[in-house]
């Protein structure tokens, strides 16, 4: 059924909740795990047209994503990870649309309705986006 599940992350508490039901769902089905993460910071949309040397930002990235990585392949989980810089949403639905992704598993992080509206929610311009199945999991509050 998901065979290939993509994980949307931004290095926060969020986080969390998306890979403890994501990895249930992966165990019984035997998916393929995929982690993504899109930077948004000036430096790191225009590292490459800029030819800007990797941004502390790109680079705190990259480790979290391979730590993640490591912990999930020492559970016995496949994954890989892939590291993006521009605007989440079209980076998100792109890499799961070329990568033949069948769920995207995204945390949401329960803003009131306001502020999704004056600041805009991934989670729900990704579901809007696409149409492969998007499983949303609230956060837990800290």
């Amino acid at each position: 059924m998901y065979k290939h599940i993509l994980i949307p992350l931004d290095n926060s508490p969020a986080d969390e909740a998306i890979l403890e039901h994501v990895k249930q769902l992966a165990r019984v089905l035997g998916s393929k795990i995929t982690l993504i993460h899109v930077a948004e910071g000036f430096a790191a949309r225009y590292q490459e047209s800029l030819n800007l040397a990797p941004s502390e930002e790109v680079m705190d990235d990259e480790k979290y994503l391979k730590k993640r990585k490591q912990e999930l392949s020492q559970e016995g989980f496949s994954v890989n990870y892939f590291l993006d810089a521009g605007d989440p949403t079209s980076k998100i639905v792109e890499y799961a649309e070329k990568n033949q992704c069948d769920l995207i598993a995204m945390p949401t992080h329960g803003h009131k309705i306001i502020k999704d509206i004056l600041l805009g929610s991934v989670a729900s311009n990704v579901r809007h986006n696409t149409d492969i199945p998007v499983l949303l999991i609230k956060s837990h509050k800290h």
